[in-house]
């Protein structure tokens, strides 16, 4: 991408707003971006990784979920759920592997794209990336080491209950919408949590009723941060406790 293309500034006010690129200066930032190419695809495209994997992808706009499944039954499971900011085809590009994953656009998205070794060349290019890049993927083990004790040792109602609140970005607010999956369906919620889409409507239904949530088709917002708290085993007592238990 060059600084003449209508779409630069906008992507550079991006990686700048990013927890991956942010704290780069801005000549590294011009330096990635000119090696990138812009790409947008549209909503509910599903692309198997193997098609991905030699390519370093990094959003702009819109939302990419990861997710596998099971050929025989039709479950699946989400692994990651990924927004403005985020990189990914991460583990392809720590370990120069296709990986049996599908990724699936849940909006239309704009992002940005790098061949694989050409990331890697960058990497070891800008040593200070690596002081982002590693807490990052640190992130990423962190999510799904959160899916595995939730699907080992937590009811669905907690499981619910915990993936709402590591999307809340205010912890105070009377009435406040998760980041990233207060417009999911009842299914999407379902299958980020290994559970089925009755059970999510029943269970937010159940929450509705006692007022802690305001859920209906395509919107979900809370309404009483601690009594889901209480449902999710967690406290909301200070800033450590919620990030202890984002972690």
């Amino acid at each position: 991408m060059t600084p003449e293309s209508p779409f630069y500034a906008d992507s550079l006010k991006c990686l700048q707003e990013s927890t991956l690129f942010g704290e780069l200066d801005r000549e590294t930032l011009v330096d990635i971006l000119s090696r990138c190419r812009r790409e947008t695809w549209k909503q509910r495209r599903l692309l198997p990784l193997e098609e991905t994997w030699q390519r370093f992808h990094i959003l702009l706009s819109g939302r990419v979920r990861l997710s596998r499944s099971n050929p025989h039954s039709g479950r699946m499971i989400t692994l990651f759920l990924h927004g403005p900011g985020d990189g990914f085809c991460l583990f392809s590009l720590l370990d120069g592997q296709p990986h049996d994953l599908m990724l699936e656009t849940l909006d239309d998205v704009a992002l940005l794209s790098i061949p694989m070794e050409e990331t890697r060349e960058w990497i070891a290019a800008h040593p200070a990336f690596n002081r982002a890049l590693l807490p990052y993927i640190g992130q990423q083990m962190c999510v799904l080491a959160n899916l595995a004790e939730d699907l080992a040792l937590h009811d669905t109602e907690t499981r619910l209950a915990r993936l709402i609140l590591r999307h809340m970005d205010d912890a105070e607010s009377a009435h406040a919408e998760p980041r990233l999956i207060n417009d999911l369906s009842n299914e999407s919620l379902a299958e980020m949590i290994g559970s089925v889409r009755v059970v999510v409507n029943r269970q937010l239904q159940h929450w509705k009723q006692e007022g802690i949530v305001d859920a209906h088709r395509g919107y979900l917002a809370v309404e009483k941060l601690n009594a889901l708290a209480q449902r999710a085993e967690q406290q909301l007592a200070s800033p450590l406790a919620k990030t202890s238990m984002l972690q």
